[in-house]
């Protein structure tokens, strides 16, 4: 009778154990673990006279970096939006220095022997064009691969002079020889905040 009795304790033991960890598990998977810091940085677009014309928002996710555009007081239709090399805008636009490009690339997006996983590709500062309203205001989100706010990467926006974003009076044609026309608001790229980031 006790002999029968064993196994039979022993089965139950092992499915509350069973249970026990499957109940652990769900609990665990519902609570976020804390992984590494959520970097977030801003540029407050100014216009050459000085006039603020709304900001640039970069959030840090764990692949991309994702821009946020907020912008009035230009001209309805497109906008390139370039990220350049310097973290300057004065004493005029041409303090930012040329496009962010830590590999050896061409400007623009469309290029006839570009092809995918060459080191040619396109400026890492190359963003999409924006296009602004009747009334001026544009409003856009988009997110990048080529580009981090973490210190010490090859294609960190901190490196040792900054960066800077610059909204061009015309759209870019993405091509190497179609170039965006004059600057009309620049913004240095400044950290805002590092927190924790949950996943």
């Amino acid at each position: 009778m006790r002999m029968r009795a064993q196994p039979a304790l022993l089965i139950i033991v092992i499915a509350v154990a069973v249970i026990a960890g499957l109940v652990w598990i769900a609990l665990r998977s519902g609570q976020p673990a804390v992984s590494d810091e959520e970097l977030i940085a801003e540029a407050v677009m100014m216009s050459p006279s000085g006039d603020a014309l709304g900001t640039v928002t970069l959030h840090e996710s764990a692949e991309h970096l994702l821009f946020a555009v907020d912008v009035e007081g230009l001209t309805p239709g497109g906008h390139a939006v370039i990220v350049h090399a310097v973290g300057a805008c004065t004493p005029d636009f041409s303090a930012a220095g040329g496009h962010f490009s830590p590999r050896e690339t061409r400007r623009g997006f469309v290029h006839p022997n570009w092809k995918r996983g060459e080191v040619y590709g396109f400026h890492s500062g190359d963003l999409p064009n924006i296009y602004a309203h009747a009334d001026g205001s544009a409003r856009a989100d988009f997110v990048t691969d080529g580009l981090t706010l973490q210190a010490g990467k090859p294609h960190s926006l901190f490196d040792e002079d900054g960066s800077s974003v610059i909204i061009h009076a015309g759209p870019q044609g993405h091509g190497e020889r179609e170039i965006a026309d004059s600057p009309v608001a620049c913004g240095v790229i400044q950290p805002v905040a590092m927190r924790l980031r949950l996943q």
